[in-house]
């Protein structure tokens, strides 16, 4: 007996495998969406401010901070819940330090002035600078010359309020270390404030 079959029974036919697949991997984008627009909303002033301490002139922090958040896209499977702040900081620093090597002139202005906090001692105030925008232009030009290791802890402690063990996760390096670099960079800040006060 012969079983006839017709040309139709040749066509491809989607298996309950094949549409699960589908539903998953469409699952999956949608969750990695979700996730990477939940890091812009929560990490998005963040990374502004920081990039802004970190030596990004005024005129490129947008596109800064957008390679930070393109960089995550492209790692978001290799950021851990809960890891996220250090992730993207240490992104950022990367995004920052290639932004300097290409920098030709100083930023076009000094901090805005909802970057400028009020510094626990023993640093200067605005008030010890005697005025506001002279304070701005200060800090942001001691910033600026500060070594680099030490600004980062400095940024992250004084402007950021982050405690020493956050530090050394955000970093990745142990927390007497960041202890040593934090007090490390206090003495250097002070030197640096204490000369521009001079030049005053």
């Amino acid at each position: 007996m012969r079983i006839e079959v017709s040309s139709s029974a040749a066509l491809p036919v989607p298996t309950l495998a094949t549409e699960e697949s589908s539903q998953s991997s469409a699952s999956e984008r949608l969750s990695r969406g979700v996730r990477l627009r939940t890091l812009i909303e929560a990490h998005g002033r963040f990374l502004w401010r920081n990039l802004r301490r970190l030596g990004v002139p005024q005129s490129l922090l947008e596109d800064a901070v957008q390679q930070v958040f393109v960089v995550a896209s492209l790692r978001l499977d290799d950021i851990q819940p809960g890891a996220e702040t250090a992730f993207l900081f240490r992104t950022a620093m990367n995004v920052a330090a290639h932004v300097r090597r290409k920098r030709t002139r100083k930023p076009e202005r000094p901090l805005d002035d909802e970057d400028v906090q009020t510094l626990s001692d023993p640093t200067p105030t605005a008030d010890d600078l005697l005025d506001r925008s002279y304070a701005r232009r200060v800090l942001d030009e001691i910033l600026d010359e500060m070594t680099e290791s030490l600004r980062v802890v400095f940024v992250l402690h004084e402007f950021e309020e982050a405690s020493l063990p956050k530090i050394a996760e955000y970093l990745a390096i142990p927390v007497g270390t960041a202890t040593s670099r934090l007090r490390r960079a206090r003495e250097e800040f002070e030197l640096l404030a204490a000369s521009k006060v001079k030049q005053k």
